[in-house]
């Protein structure tokens, strides 16, 4: 599988950055967190990449097929499990101090350990209760020990004990009493990531954001995903000024495949890009991250974790449940993995490119160079948007072409819902006509060739090249299906290739100059 190690990353900056000699050396060594698919994050975001814990935890109900088990999974999904975790504790007696939001706690779990953490948000003396957030390591896999919010298995190993005292910056120290069980809670939801859009993406200083503009215009809903993801848990239709869907219509197989979609694909998905333009926001220019380009870098970290998860590992040869996972998936259905894009395994070149650009864009913002790292934001944006069309268009296809399938038509509907704003900012006739061919209860009378078209005609206008999303490929025969085959768009991914291949080659020549 291609991935980016450490010297691979640095290699990319040599290439791609006006770094030093001596940076780039610093830049080949190993640092003390762990990376994300191949990205080194410069400050802590394990906690951020455990939204896929959620995600994992909620498919798991959805397989269940049942009631319970769905709201089960409407649980998990509104009040979170593994990300933020904080202890809701009530005192004895009132907060003797004042206590600002950061300030280190300390207490024992009920195994008689040290429990580590910090008050979640700032404390008035009086206060009767106080929130105290987990402390977490740089470890992916073991970056809290307390997980419970809305969890079916809940790890209390490292939580605090259900009575006892806390120190407060060492020198105070408090009673309290809580339930573990129920007071231990998740501050970070997937659910949040689209409830806060409007806050967040619209309102902000320097909003709406361009690419959820584009999908606040079309649905009318700040919470457009929000709303799509429970309209499929409770069975109804959707109230948008665009693209409505009945999701009464769908039993469990198709209620599931939009849920788990929409959840990871559209609801986090934005997110990923909310952090991206959230980073361009607090950048400023010619400042270094010692100095005051620490936000941006870190909102540019959690837009690695959220883009990758915590399932797929430091070099991204796991098994994740974001975009990463998808657009790995979706390159072996359309011959576009490696970095070639020309092979049916291993990691996509959307990846490839997307890492590459997150790893570039990291060091610019941490130079202060802030201008500059909307080029990387703006090419991440783009490729993201690749396995959304590639998803739409393999099941189209299959809709158009194979007996019908509840659950194909449902992943056609929901990866056509988390595409067609972006087409129809470009084109409102070739968002019709995707939307239209991709409605739930169609029942099989989707038009391939027209969707296919539609998109193809917009290629240039998203800013992607048609080569990059392939073509429909069948591994039996060694070749695409027919009417499915790939396009070419504004620029070939082999010219594009072989000039990243060049600055490679000239990047390896001048290495041996500081090692």
């Amino acid at each position: 599988m291609v991935s980016f190690n450490t010297a691979a990353s640095a290699l990319v900056l040599l290439a791609s950055t006006s770094v030093s000699g001596a940076e780039f050396v610093r830049a080949s060594r190993q640092l003390s967190r762990e990376q994300i698919a191949g990205y080194e994050p410069l400050s802590a975001v394990t906690d951020h990449n455990a939204i896929d814990l959620d995600q994992e935890a909620m498919e798991q109900q959805l397989s269940l097929a049942n009631a319970d088990a769905y709201s089960q999974a409407l649980r998990i999904y509104s009040e979170g499990a593994y990300s933020k975790s904080v202890a809701e504790v009530t005192l004895t007696a009132p907060l003797p101090i004042d206590v600002e939001k950061g300030t280190t706690i300390m207490g024992i779990g009920a195994d008689g350990n040290q429990v580590a953490g910090k008050a979640y948000e700032d404390n008035a003396a009086g206060a009767t209760s106080i929130i105290i957030q987990y402390r977490t390591s740089d470890s992916q896999k073991n970056y809290v020990t307390c997980q419970v919010g809305a969890s079916t298995s809940p790890n209390t190993q490292g939580c605090f004990a259900a009575s006892g005292s806390v120190s407060i910056d060492g020198k105070t120290d408090v009673d309290y009493t809580y339930d573990p069980l129920v007071n231990n809670v998740a501050k970070r939801t997937i659910q949040g990531f689209s409830t806060s859009a409007q806050k967040k993406m619209a309102e902000c200083a320097n909003c709406p954001y361009p690419m959820y503009d584009k999908f606040y215009q079309y649905y009318g809903q700040y919470d457009y995903a929000n709303q799509i993801v429970l309209a499929a848990f409770g069975g109804s239709k959707t109230n948008f000024k665009n693209f409505n869907n009945d999701f009464g219509l769908y039993d469990y197989d198709g209620k599931e495949q939009v849920i788990k979609k929409a959840t990871a694909f559209i609801v986090i998905w934005m997110y990923v890009i909310r952090e991206l333009e959230d980073a361009l926001d607090d950048c400023q220019e010619a400042c270094t991250i010692e100095n005051c380009n620490d936000d941006p870098v870190h909102a540019w970290d959690e837009a690695a974790a959220f883009y990758v998860g915590s399932l797929e590992g430091t070099d991204g040869s796991g098994s994740g449940k974001l975009a990463y996972a998808l657009a790995d998936k979706r390159c072996g259905n359309f011959k576009t993995c490696g970095d070639m894009a020309d092979e049916t395994g291993g990691t996509s070149k959307v990846n490839i490119d997307i890492m590459r650009n997150l790893n570039i864009g990291q060091a610019k913002l941490a130079k202060g160079e802030c201008e500059s790292a909307r080029e990387q934001s703006n090419e991440i944006q783009k490729l993201m948007l690749v396995p959304l069309i590639q998803g739409t268009l393999r099941y189209a296809y299959k809709t158009d072409f194979d007996p019908y399938s509840e659950k194909a038509e449902a992943e056609g509907v929901v990866f056509a819902l988390g595409v067609v704003p972006a087409v129809y900012a470009c084109d409102v006739e070739a968002a019709n006509i995707i939307a239209s061919n991709l409605q739930a209860g169609q029942q099989g009378t989707c038009d391939f060739p027209a969707v296919k078209k539609a998109f193809e005609s917009t290629y240039d206008c998203l800013g992607i090249d048609g080569a990059m999303v392939g073509g429909l490929y069948d591994a039996a025969t060694g070749m695409y299906f027919e009417g499915a085959e790939a396009v070419g768009g504004s620029a070939s991914s082999a010219s594009k290739i072989g000039m990243a291949v060049s600055a490679g080659v000239a990047a390896l020549a001048s290495l041996s100059m500081f090692l």
